[in-house]
C-alpha cells in the first residue's frame, strides 16, 4: 500500500520559465506538506534532470520560450520506456487541455491557480505513480525472465538437444513463477469446498484465481481473464492479482475494491487491454454478493430443484471507463448448491476441426454432475475436454472455480 507519507515525500518537479508562478507553486505544495519539491525554470534541463532524479510527478507548463511543454513531453517519452508519462500539466489556454492528455499528460491545472484543486490533482497522480512503480517492482523478476524467454524463442529451434533442454528448463520456470501467484493450496472455509483448475495456453497466460478470509467472517473469491497471451497478459494478470490482494486486504466492501482497481488499470494498462472478472463474497451460511465485470455467465446449481440459475455480467469489463462504478447483487448458496466460475477458454476449447466446446455442453455436464458434488464436476470437466480437444494446443487459457456448500 502506498501511505500518506510516501506521497509527501515523492520527488516533484516544478518547470515554468516564470520565476513568479515557480515560487507560487512551491509555496502552495509545501504548504500542503510535500517535502521534496524541486523547479527549473529552463525546459531544456528538464530530461536530463527527470533521467537523473526519476521524480514521482513534474508540473510542466505548455507555454515556455524556446522550447513548450509538448517538446519536453516528447523528451521524457524516451526516458520513460514504459510510455507512463507523470505529468501535471499547466495551461491558462482551455483548447491545451485535450492535446496535453492525448500527448501523455494525466492530468491538467489551469492558471490562475486553485490551491484545493492543485492539492487534490496532485495527490490523485500521486498516489497512482507510486502503485504503478510498487506494482512494477512486484512483477520485475517474471518480467525480466518471460522477457529472455521471449527473445530467444527462434534461438532454441537452431540449438542442440542439450541446449534445448536447457531452455525448457527455463521455459519451466517461468511456468512456476506465474503458477506462483495463484495459492499454493486451496482454503478451507467453514460450510464449503472449493475446487479450481487452471492451464494456461502457454508458459505463461492471463487467468488467475484467489480466495482470501476477511476480517467480518467473510471470505472472498475471484477468477479474472485477462485479455491477450504470453507476456503482457502474464505481466498485466500479476499487477492486477497485486492490486487486488491489497485492497481486498484492507477493504471489504467489493465495490469499492473494483472501483480503485478500475481505475488503476485504466491508467496503468495499454490502450488495448481489459480483465473480465467475477468477484464475490460469502459468509459461512451461504449469504452473499457478487460482481461480475465482463464476464461470461456464471453457472449456480440448486440442489432443492435441480435448476441452474445464470449469473449474468451487468458491468463493463475492467479497464474500459475510470468513472465506471461496480455495484453488488445479492445471491444465496444453500446446502448442495454448487457455483461454477470459468474463463471462456473453457467453452471455446476448440477440437482438431476447429469446433468449440461450447455452453451447452458445460451445463450438461453440471446438470449430470452436480447431484454427485462438486469433484464429480471437476473429473467430468477434465475428462471431457481432454476428449474434445484431444490433446491439441489451445489458443485461450482454461481456468475453472467450483464452489460447493457442504454444510
Amino acid at each position: 500500500m502506498v501511505s500518506p507519507a510516501d506521497i509527501l515525500n515523492a520527488g516533484i518537479l516544478i518547470v515554468d520559465d516564470q520565476a513568479a508562478n515557480v515560487i507560487l507553486l512551491e509555496g502552495m505544495l509545501r504548504i500542503a506538506g510535500y517535502t521534496s519539491v524541486e523547479s527549473t525554470t529552463d525546459p531544456a534541463k528538464v530530461c536530463e534532470l527527470h533521467r537523473k532524479n526519476r521524480y514521482a510527478l513534474i508540473l510542466l507548463d505548455l507555454q515556455m520560450p524556446f522550447m513548450d511543454g509538448f517538446q519536453v513531453m516528447e523528451g521524457l517519452k524516451e526516458i520513460e520506456e514504459d510510455g507512463y508519462l507523470p505529468v501535471l500539466v499547466i495551461t491558462a489556454q482551455p483548447a491545451h487541455k485535450l492535446r496535453a492528455l492525448e500527448a501523455g499528460a494525466k492530468d491538467f491545472v489551469s492558471k490562475p491557480f486553485d490551491l484545493a484543486e492543485l492539492r487534490a490533482r496532485v495527490h490523485n497522480i500521486l498516489e497512482v505513480r507510486l502503485l504503478h512503480i510498487a506494482t512494477k517492482r512486484y512483477s520485475q523478476a517474471l518480467e525480466e525472465t518471460v522477457r529472455e524467454l521471449e527473445a530467444s524463442r527462434e534461438l532454441i529451434r537452431l540449438k542442440t538437444l542439450a541446449e534445448q533442454q536447457r531452455s525448457e528448463q527455463e521455459l519451466a520456470l517461468a511456468q512456476e513463477t506465474q503458477e506462483s501467484l495463484l495459492p499454493r493450496c486451496l482454503p478451507q472455509f467453514e460450510n464449503f469446498r472449493i475446487r479450481a483448475f487452471n492451464s494456461p495456453t502457454r508458459y505463461v497466460g492471463g487467468d488467475f484465481y484467489d480466495f482470501l478470509p476477511l476480517t467480518s467472517g467473510e471470505w472472498v473469491g475471484v477468477l479474472a481473464d485477462v485479455s491477450g497471451k504470453g507476456i503482457s497478459a502474464a505481466l498485466l494478470s500479476s499487477m492486477v492479482l497485486g492490486a487486488l490482494s491489497m485492497e481486498l486486504r484492507s477493504n471489504t466492501d467489493p465495490r469499492e475494491v473494483l472501483n480503485r482497481v478500475n481505475r488503476l488499470i485504466c491508467e496503468k494498462s495499454l490502450p488495448f487491454q481489459f480483465v473480465t472478472l467475477f468477484l464475490f463474497v460469502l459468509n459461512p451460511a451461504g449469504t452473499g454478493q457478487f460482481i461480475s465485470a465482463g464476464h461470461n455467465p456464471v453457472y449456480l446449481f440448486h440442489a432443492a430443484t435441480g435448476k441452474i440459475e445464470k449469473l449474468n455480467s451487468d458491468a463493463h469489463f475492467l479497464g474500459m471507463f475510470d468513472s465506471d462504478s461496480f455495484e453488488p447483487r445479492a445471491f444465496r448458496l444453500d446446502k448442495g448448491d454448487i457455483l461454477v466460475v470459468n474463463s471462456d477458454g473453457l467453452t471455446d476449447a476448440q477440437n482438431p476441426v476447429e469446433e468449440m466446446f461450447g455452453e451447452e455442453k458445460v451445463l450438461q455436464i453440471i446438470r449430470q454432475e452436480a447431484p454427485l458434488g462438486g469433484q464429480a464436476i471437476e473429473r467430468e470437466f477434465l475428462r471431457a475436454i481432454g476428449e474434445f480437444t484431444e490433446g491439441i494446443p489451445q489458443t485461450d487459457d482454461i481456468t475453472f472455480v467450483i464452489v460447493e456448500r457442504c454444510g
